[in-house]
C-alpha cells in the first residue's frame, strides 16, 4: 500500500491521511467562528404561553368570555317607522318641454346663432362674427393677426373662423351663449 508520508497524522484505512485539528483561523483575515463546522440545522419547539406575571399590587384580570346571548324568535312584526322624515319636494325650477333653459333678463337682446354662424364661416378672418357675440379680445387677435400679416395669415383665420361658424350653428355646449352668458336665439 502506501507508506504514511507525515509520520505526525494518523492514516486512516483508505490511505488518506486525517485532517488536522482546528486551531483558530489558519485564513489570515477570516472573522473567528466562519471555520467552524456547520451546526444542526434549528428544530423549532411547541409554543408556550408566557407565564403571566403582574407588578406586585397588581391582580390579573381573569380571561374574558364573551356572554352568550339568544336573539329573540322572529315576530313578524314590522320596524318603527322613523318619525320626522319626509321626503325632499321636487325640484321646481326644472323646464318643461319646449321651455328655453335659461331665463333672459328683461331688457336684454338675444343675438340670432344663424346670424353669427353664418359671419363666422364668411367673415371668420376678420374676427366679425366674434365682434357680434362680443367676444371682443379673440375678435381683435383674429384681426390684427389678419391685417398685420398684410394676409399672409389670413387663410389660418379664416379655418378658425369657419370651424367656429359650424359650432355655432351645430350649437356646441361652447358657443350657445354670448359674451354676457345669454343664450343665442334660433
Amino acid at each position: 500500500m502506501s507508506e504514511n508520508q507525515n509520520p505526525g497524522q494518523p492514516v486512516d484505512p483508505y490511505g488518506t491521511p486525517a485532517p488536522k485539528p482546528q486551531q483558530g483561523p489558519e485564513t489570515p483575515g477570516v472573522p473567528e467562528g466562519y471555520d467552524q463546522p456547520a451546526q444542526a440545522p434549528f428544530q423549532p419547539t411547541a409554543y408556550q404561553a408566557p407565564a403571566e406575571q403582574a407588578p406586585p399590587g397588581y391582580q390579573v384580570p381573569p380571561a374574558y368570555q364573551a356572554p352568550v346571548e339568544q336573539a329573540p324568535p322572529y315576530q313578524g312584526q314590522p320596524y318603527p317607522q322613523q318619525q320626522g322624515y319626509q321626503q325632499p319636494a321636487p325640484y321646481q325650477g326644472q323646464p318643461g318641454y319646449g321651455q328655453a333653459p335659461y331665463a333672459v333678463p328683461y331688457g336684454v337682446e338675444q343675438k340670432s346663432k344663424v346670424a353669427a354662424g353664418i359671419l363666422g364661416i364668411l367673415l371668420g378672418g376678420l374676427g366679425i362674427h366674434n365682434f357680434y357675440l362680443g367676444y371682443t379680445q379673440k375678435a381683435l387677435i383674429q384681426l390684427l393677426v389678419s391685417v398685420l400679416s398684410l394676409g399672409i395669415l389670413y387663410v389660418f383665420m379664416a379655418i378658425w373662423g369657419l370651424v367656429e361658424g359650424i359650432l355655432i350653428l351645430v350649437g356646441n355646449e361652447g358657443f350657445r351663449t354670448d359674451a354676457a352668458g345669454v343664450p343665442l336665439k334660433d
